[in-house]
This record gives structure tokens, C-alpha cells and sequence, in this order.
């Protein structure tokens, strides 16, 4: 049996992570669970699947599991550092990277540096350093598995096929809750609304994210890194019904597109199974007869700018992903308190990028601290705006 840690065992994808293991027994041990501050469900947690570790950053929260579970066998551990020297202490199986934000980047190299595969669910990890991680996943022989619905469709679609047949890589995307808008009709709309996917269940932070097309803009530069293609052969396309989930153009013209019903348990149980494939659930089979015609087409890029700021990113290279990854973090935040409006999020991500100095090749330390300067810039732009 193989051992499994999961990182935001509490969220959306953590939470379905362990569905796609109750499905299947005896695949895998879960040794580690680590969440934010959640501490009622981990608790849940701890005592159904008996990890011998659960971690929670929020140290408060930390307190509070250690006495609820003071009757398990159970290590509780209380900070990020206590989370980074158990990651790189121990090998496991598998390490599914499912922590929103930037708070998942020294969690993921420190599993990296241990010799643990990831499964990726964490696009800011790539986003904002994503020159380290394929590094050191190369020095280290660690396999890295995307996680979400579209890489995973691409690393299904290029298993077997060398880089150089690649024509070009095509990101299909839902259009999110307000597809057909026009930037004056996304003056006005709520976080409430955001959130309201049309077709996914996800977490606030990425249901917002898919909402702008910044999640689009986030995969794009994922996909350059998690499979070396170069920026100007990865496409996007709107795709309202999410059933083509990616395609891959060889070069003689063949398409491959991987299909499937819209569920992340499919992405999250091939990542756990890969190289093999488990049996799926009922559910998860399409009933080709019943499927609604498959429609395509061009995002609109005046509308969602987030796209095009995503790849600027990409092509700029150096820390700019990081200050687009970082600024979009603050922004989104802000938006679903209500402090900031939805056309708000790209004009001061565009804002902050203008005013954050470049660095053409960061280490670590200048990504948190280029993350520290946006932090700076963006109060002084809320401050100039009150």
C-alpha cells in the first residue's frame, strides 16, 4: 500500500481527494493531512482515516486539535515551519498540493527535496516559481502530476508522444458565471455571483478566479512549465459545456481531447492511479446519447483582461508571474469581502505589476519577497483609493 499526504485536506480538493480514496480501499495509507485553520473538519479527518501527523498552519487552530485529539495516536504539529521540516523529513508516496495561494510554494519544494511525487492541484506553485520546482523535480526524480481537470487532460493526450510532434497545446475554459458580458454589464456583479460556477464545484478563491479568466491566464503559464511547451503554442478556448476538458494538435494535423463528465474526482483519481487506471464511479461514465451539442469560441479578452496579463507574465519571465500570482491573491480577497470591485481585480493587478521592480531569475527568497512588495503596493493603492 502506498502512503499518501495531502495538503488542504479540508478543501474542495482535499475533501474530494479522499471520496476518490473511499472508493477505492487498499490503495493508498494516508499518513499526513495538513489544512489552514479548519480544525473541525480535520478532526473528522484524523479520526476516520488515522494519519500518524495532521498539521495546522494557524497555530491557534493548532491548540485547539491537540486537545481534541489528546485520545488518538495522533502527531499534531502547529506552524508552516513544522509543516516544511515534516515534508522534507519524510518520503511519501505521493504528496497531493491542494493549498490555495501562494502558502503552498515551500511546502511543495520541501516534499520535492524529500523524493515525494506531487500531484498538483496548486497552480501558484508553477505560476510563481515554477523555474525551481521542474529543477529541482528533475535533480530529485520526482514525478510531477497536474492535478486540475485541464493538465491533466493535456498529460493524458501527450502520454507516449515526444515534445517536438507537439503543434500546439489548446486550454479549453467554461467561460465562468459571466460568459457573454460586456465590461460595463461586470461593473456591477457580486462576489455571490462569482462564486456560482456553471458547471464546477470549487472554492471561492478559483470559482472567482474562472469568473475573471485569470485561472485561464494561471493554467497557461502551468502548462509551459509542466510540459515545456513554448507560450506561443499554447491556445485558449471558451468551451461552455466543460466536456472536452484539452486538446493536444500534433503536427500531421491529429487532435487528441481528452473527455469526461464535470467532476475533479477524474483528475484527482487518475493522478492517484497514474500509471494505471481504477475503476470509476457510475457517475462519472457519459451517456454519449444524452450529451448537448459541443460548442467553441474565442474568449473576449476586452471584457477579461486577466488573460492577457497572465500571459505579458509569462513572456516578461523572471518574478513578473510571481507579482501577477500575488497581486491576483490580494485582489480576489479583497473583492469577496467587498472591498474592492469585480473590473477592479485587472487594473490593479496591472497596477502593481507597473510598480513591483523586476527580477529576471529569483531564488526563494526574492519570490516572498517580491510577495512582500506587492503586499506594500497594494495598501498603498486601497489607502489612494479611500
Amino acid at each position: 500500500m502506498r502512503d499518501l499526504a495531502i495538503l488542504g485536506s479540508t478543501g474542495s480538493v482535499g475533501v474530494q481527494t479522499l471520496n476518490v480514496l473511499d472508493r477505492n480501499p487498499g490503495k493508498y495509507k494516508v499518513r499526513l493531512l495538513v489544512a489552514r485553520a479548519n480544525w473541525r473538519l480535520l478532526e473528522e479527518q484524523a479520526r476516520r482515516y488515522t494519519p500518524e501527523t495532521v498539521v495546522l498552519t494557524q497555530e491557534d487552530a493548532a491548540k485547539e486539535l491537540h486537545y481534541r485529539l489528546r485520545d488518538m495516536p495522533i502527531k499534531v504539529l502547529a506552524g508552516e515551519q513544522a509543516l516544511a521540516e515534516q515534508l522534507e523529513s519524510v518520503r511519501y508516496s505521493m504528496v497531493v498540493a491542494a493549498m490555495v495561494g501562494h502558502a503552498g510554494l515551500l511546502p511543495v519544494l520541501s516534499a520535492i527535496r524529500a523524493g515525494s511525487d506531487i500531484a498538483l492541484a496548486n497552480k501558484e506553485v508553477l505560476v510563481m516559481a515554477g523555474h525551481l520546482v521542474t529543477k529541482l523535480c528533475r535533480e530529485k526524480g520526482v514525478n510531477l502530476i497536474p492535478l486540475d481537470s485541464e493538465h491533466s487532460a493535456i498529460f493524458q493526450c501527450l502520454r507516449g508522444h515526444p515534445r517536438g510532434e507537439v503543434r500546439s497545446i489548446i486550454l479549453t475554459a467554461s467561460g465562468g458565471p459571466f460568459r457573454g458580458m460586456s465590461a460595463a454589464e461586470l461593473e456591477h456583479v457580486t462576489p455571490d455571483q462569482a462564486v456560482r460556477h456553471p458547471n464546477w464545484r470549487m472554492g471561492a478563491k478559483i470559482s472567482v478566479d474562472s469568473a475573471t479568466l485569470m485561472n485561464k491566464g494561471l493554467e497557461v503559464i502551468e502548462a509551459h512549465w509542466l510540459f515545456g511547451i513554448e507560450p506561443e503554442k499554447i491556445r485558449v478556448v471558451i468551451h461552455p459545456q466543460s466536456i472536452v476538458h484539452s486538446m493536444v494538435e500534433f503536427i500531421d494535423g491529429s487532435v487528441l481531447a481528452q473527455l469526461g463528465v464535470v467532476s475533479m474526482e477524474l483528475p484527482i483519481q487518475y493522478a492517484l492511479s497514474w500509471p494505471r487506471r481504477w475503476p470509476g464511479a457510475r457517475e462519472h461514465y457519459i451517456d454519449w446519447l444524452q450529451l448537448p451539442p459541443l460548442h467553441f469560441e474565442e474568449p473576449d479578452r476586452l471584457a477579461f483582461p486577466c488573460l492577457d496579463l497572465a500571459r505579458a507574465a509569462l513572456t516578461e519571465g523572471g518574478n513578473a508571474p510571481a507579482v501577477l500570482s500575488a497581486a491576483n491573491d490580494l485582489c480576489v480577497e479583497a473583492f469577496l469581502q467587498g472591498a474592492m470591485g469585480f473590473n477592479e481585480i485587472p487594473r490593479v493587478i496591472a497596477e502593481i505589476r507597473k510598480r513591483v521592480p523586476w527580477r529576471p531569475n529569483p531564488g526563494v527568497e526574492e519570490i516572498f519577497e517580491t510577495v512582500a512588495q506587492v503586499k506594500a503596493e497594494f495598501r498603498d493603492i486601497l489607502k489612494d483609493s479611500e
